[in-house]
Formats: structure tokens, sequence, C-alpha cells
């Protein structure tokens, strides 16, 4: 008998044979073969994938936070700062976002009444603490003072930054400050005003001040 004729065609190794045909039966063969409740690697970062993207809700701890004298009982993702938790989960919108970095100061509340650049400030670690934000400082039917000042000195333009202004001013009060306008210029220099209000705002501040 005579051998068959060579096809010219390099003859296939062991490593091909497995490189180009053994990777889709190695993994069933695995996974058939891995126990009852068995995850394998790449289903566990699909499954950290997609607790990431989870909705909310998903990973949400308990918290209360005391706004305004009202205990709001809260479910929240735990990297949530205490600005969007008070605009997006509790809808008070008076306190603004600004720059998100703690230098422009719109975002300022009152934490156990001193004053907080809420976007820097994680709102889980204001559990149980009282925090007021400008809706809580007074109403339009009985304005607090410094609010009165605002509107009797134009201590604003825009009114983008005036909820951050009057907070941080009304935190002034109680603080150590010298008399003349330089010092409170010095005390409210983390609020930022883009409009160029700030003769204004210094006015309605030392009106309070001279009347407290």
């Amino acid at each position: 008998m005579l051998d068959a004729p060579h096809s010219g065609l390099p003859k296939p190794t062991r490593r091909k044979f497995i490189l180009t045909t053994g990777s889709s039966p190695a993994a069933t063969v695995i996974g058939a073969c891995l126990p009852a409740g068995a995850i394998s690697t790449a289903e566990q970062s699909d499954s950290a994938v997609t607790a990431e993207k989870a909705p909310n809700g998903a990973g949400a701890v308990p918290i209360t936070l005391r706004i305004n004298g009202n205990d709001r009982q809260l479910a929240i993702d735990p990297r949530t700062t205490l600005l969007d938790c008070i605009r997006e989960t509790i809808s008070l919108t008076g306190t603004k976002k600004g720059c998100d970095h703690g230098q422009c100061g719109a975002c300022t509340v009152h934490v156990n009444g001193r004053r907080v650049v809420s976007c820097l400030s994680l709102a889980l670690l204001h559990d149980g603490e009282e925090i007021t934000t400008i809706e809580g400082l007074g109403t339009p039917e009985a304005l607090h003072p410094m609010q009165a000042a605002f509107v009797a000195c134009d201590g604003y333009q825009c009114g983008y930054c005036t909820s951050g202004q009057i907070m941080s001013a009304v935190a002034l009060l109680k603080e150590p400050c010298g008399p003349d306008d330089a010092a409170v210029k010095e005390l409210m220099s983390g609020n930022i005003c883009r409009c160029g209000a700030y003769p204004f705002i210094v006015a309605a501040i030392q009106q309070v001040r001279k009347n407290t």
C-alpha cells in the first residue's frame, strides 16, 4: 500500500490544539466541577459591578437626621454628602450646590449651631445631630433679622449665594469677631459672591450686630 501523499500543512501541536479549541470546553468542564453554590472569579467580578451600579436602596444604611426641628428617618448610600442628602433626598433646595469643593460657601448649613460647608461632609457623620438650613431660619411672614437686613441693605443680586451668605452671617453672630468691617470680611471670606455684593452684605451683617 502506498503512503498517503504529504499535504504540506504543518503538523498540529498539542499547545496549538489547546489554545484554539480548549478555552470554551475547558470553561464548561471547570464550571461543571465546581461544587454547588460556588461562584467563579468572573462571576464575582460581574457581581461587584452590578452592586456598584445598583439602583438607590442597594447597600443603603439607616440614618436619622434632625433637620429644622424634624426627625427624618432615611436610608442612604454611605457615600452621600450632607448637601446631596438635603437637596436630593429631602428636597430642601434652598441650600445651593456651587463649586462642590468647599470653596464658595453656597452650601453652608448649621450643624449643632456651627456653620458647615455641607458639600464636604458625609451625611452619615451627622446621624442624630441638629441641622438647620435656610428653610429653618425664618419664613416669609417672619424673617430672621439677618434675612430682613439682607433685604433692607440689598445684600444680594442673583441670589444664588444668598442662602449660604445668610447662614454664615447668622453663625458669625455667635463667633468672636471684631467690631469693624474688616473683621466681618475676614470671617465671611469663605463665602463668595460672584455678583460682587460684598459692601451690602457687610452692611447687612453690621446692622444686625448693632441691633443685637
